[in-house]
């Protein structure tokens, strides 16, 4: 009997073989790559914004609460001052409010100082009323009046001071807002006033007590030269023209200092009088 053929029994070709495992490797690859798509996408939220809260003008604590709301955290990266916004609260935001951010997103925010920050008082002696207002502005302080007073240098500022009239020396601290008033020259009086005693009086006490007589600081020499840590003790010990004596309301009175007052008892007047108004 002859023998039959067997198909059963005989080997695929190779090609067949790499190709079955090539397409069983490309459904695999297919397949892992949806499953990871879909993993990432649950993951990271994808396609799920919400809306930004606006938090400007809030306290931290209040704007962390709103956030936790929308699934988002607050992170303070910087602080200012401002006047628009009270102090203590959120100046500015990013991402800004109603913009669309995906949930867990940090915003970040600017904060107004806890307090209003302290500026220096410029020197605004012999300055000119329109500049000091300038310079005033500036630096974020206010003019709440103007008061002349009769002087020779006419729209020249002769003193700062106080709404309750009390001098503010240049360089004192003064918070930010602060208003003050502006003493400046109107030109001379008509009047005839005595020259006050200044003997004793620092600069500043001075000037005060010559305004408060309608009349005005003139040339001030120091026997010497202050630094910034001692010129307060500097003190009057002679003047021009000497106390007593009559001057026009504006008048100029000049004045000499130095911190051995014993200079009072040895210096005299006609030694050093000079004419400066």
């Amino acid at each position: 009997m002859a023998k039959m053929k067997s198909f059963a029994s005989s080997p695929r070709p190779w090609w067949k073989v790499v190709l079955l495992n090539l397409l069983i490797a490309i459904v695999l690859v297919v397949v892992l790559l949806v499953v990871l798509r879909r993993w990432l996408n649950s993951y990271t939220e994808h396609g799920i914004e919400t809306e930004v809260p606006q938090v400007t003008g809030l306290t931290l604590a209040e704007a962390d609460i709103l956030l936790s709301g929308s699934h988002m955290r607050v992170e303070v990266i910087d602080s200012t001052y401002s006047s628009k916004v009270p102090l203590g609260t959120i100046v500015e935001q990013n991402p800004a409010p109603e913009s669309h951010a995906k949930r867990g997103r940090t915003v970040y925010v600017i904060m107004n100082a806890r307090q209003r920050r302290q500026v220096a008082l410029p020197d605004l002696i012999d300055v000119t009323y329109r500049q000091a207002q300038s310079t005033l502005r500036q630096v974020g302080l206010g003019v709440c009046e103007v008061r002349y007073e009769p002087s020779a240098y006419r729209d020249l500022v002769l003193d700062v001071q106080s709404p309750d009239s009390l001098t503010i020396a240049a360089g004192t601290l003064l918070t930010e807002g602060t208003q003050v008033v502006l003493v400046v020259g109107q030109g001379l009086g008509t009047e005839q006033v005595a020259v006050p005693d200044l003997a004793g009086l620092g600069l500043s006490d001075a000037r005060s007590l010559l305004l408060a007589t309608h009349l005005t600081m003139g040339a001030f020499t120091y026997d010497v030269q202050p630094d910034s840590t001692n010129e307060a003790d500097y003190r009057v010990y002679n003047q021009s023209p000497e106390s007593g004596t009559k001057l026009r309301e504006g008048q100029s009175v000049n004045v000499w200092l130095s911190t051995d007052m014993e200079k009072a008892a040895t210096v005299k007047t006609d030694d050093t009088e000079e004419e400066f108004f």
